[in-house]
């Protein structure tokens, strides 16, 4: 028989439904995530408009074939601009995630999408419904800031 995880650890079922984002448990929180990396996309504001364009131009730390931060735990010394998603933090930077976002569909109302892996059962569905950044990514050490623009892609938070 295996030891089941201490409570503070376990996801209750269906969390994501019943629970508030700010009276997650930090498992549940992580579990939110979907692992499509768009967050870890550098992304564009206009000045003038604040518009948001998110870029194919990732963070030097994004694993772009598994989608997943290379140094997730230290991510923030590593990359001070880094911005670490927490329910504190959601309401203010809701804006720039992408629509498909885990994090951003719950604080909007909606619920997960189909093919989530809290659905599915699969990390895999996120890369199979073809919303991750897998294949698309283009680590930022490979391109120069001034080049960003010529990355523009279509998703739009």
């Amino acid at each position: 028989m295996s030891a089941r995880p201490p409570p503070e650890k376990a996801l209750r079922p269906r969390f994501w439904e019943t629970v508030k984002l700010d009276q997650m448990r930090q498992a549940e929180w992580e579990a939110l995530c979907d692992g499509c990396g768009k967050c870890c996309l550098n992304k564009l504001e206009d000045a003038d408009t604040g518009e948001i364009a998110f870029t194919a131009v990732s963070c030097r730390l994004l694993d772009t074939e598994s989608c997943q931060c290379g140094n997730y735990a230290i991510r923030k010394q590593l990359v001070p601009e880094c911005v670490v998603l927490t329910p504190k933090t959601l309401p203010e930077i809701a804006y720039w995630l992408p629509r498909t976002c885990a994090y951003r569909r719950l604080h909007e109302g909606r619920g997960l999408a189909g093919w989530h892996p809290l659905l599915s059962g699969d990390p895999e569905t996120v890369h199979d419904a073809g919303v991750s950044v897998r294949g698309l990514a283009i680590p930022e050490f490979a391109v120069t800031e001034d080049e960003w623009e010529d990355y523009i892609i279509d998703e739009v938070p």
